[in-house]
């Protein structure tokens, strides 16, 4: 799979379809609500943690009675698991996203992306993805992990899988050209790891921007050419 491959693998990211019949007033405002619970839910059970919110402290959050995030998930574990899954899912449209501008924009520079341009815009957008702007979700899939069912695991890696897989031809392109050492399995943990850990102590507008913070990380990374 080649650099070129994991760009159309990102652009295959789903779209909303045209031509959907409009949603009533009810039905815009229901998901308006499931929506703002989600992003409730996400704030406090990544400040406070799972165990310690309570389907009460979310509704109060969100400007609700206490009962209804019931109307919207069947229980705290379920919405749990559908803020991953949301989380996952924006990152993986921003993702591709971001690898379809860098592309658009090398194409008009009569240039195509190298796997070093690549990867600046995967890490870049990463870092938006964990400590940007409603930058909640991912986190709380980080920490939160193990609260999930079985099932509900499994639904939110194959999300995460699909995200990570864009990588994977990028770093390979990488270690070929002698950029990146070692082992490209190992290295794409490592570099995941060093990544996500940013979640825990980044303060925005305090030690770097996230441009800084993607030099910084690009010269761990990488080497130059061999």
């Amino acid at each position: 799979m080649s650099v070129n491959d994991a760009l159309e693998a990102d652009a295959a990211a789903p779209r909303r379809t045209r031509g959907r019949p409009r949603k009533s007033a009810d039905e815009r405002d229901d998901g308006n609500r499931r929506q703002e619970l989600l992003r409730v839910a996400a704030r406090l059970f990544r400040t406070q943690g799972f165990d310690a919110t309570s389907t009460r402290d979310i509704a109060a959050a969100a400007g609700m009675r206490s009962g209804s995030p019931f109307y919207h998930f069947e229980s705290k574990e379920a919405l749990l698991a559908a803020v991953m899954v949301e989380g996952m899912e924006r990152a993986l449209q921003r993702q591709a996203d971001a690898m379809a501008q860098a592309a658009a924009g090398a194409q008009q520079q009569s240039r195509s992306l190298s796997a070093r341009d690549c990867i600046r815009v995967l890490v870049r957008n990463h870092f938006d993805v964990l400590v940007g702007p409603e930058s909640d979700f991912i986190p709380v899939m980080l920490y939160e992990w193990r609260s999930l069912s079985p099932s509900e695991r499994s639904a939110v890696k194959a999300l995460k899988d699909r995200y990570e897989t864009v990588w994977v031809p990028v770093l390979d392109a990488l270690n070929a050209s002698g950029e990146l050492s070692g082992d490209v399995r190992l290295a794409r943990l490592l570099i995941f790891g060093a990544l996500n850990w940013t979640a825990q102590w980044y303060q925005p507008n305090e030690r770097a921007s996230l441009d800084a913070l993607t030099d910084a990380a690009l010269q761990l990374f990488l080497k130059d050419k061999a």
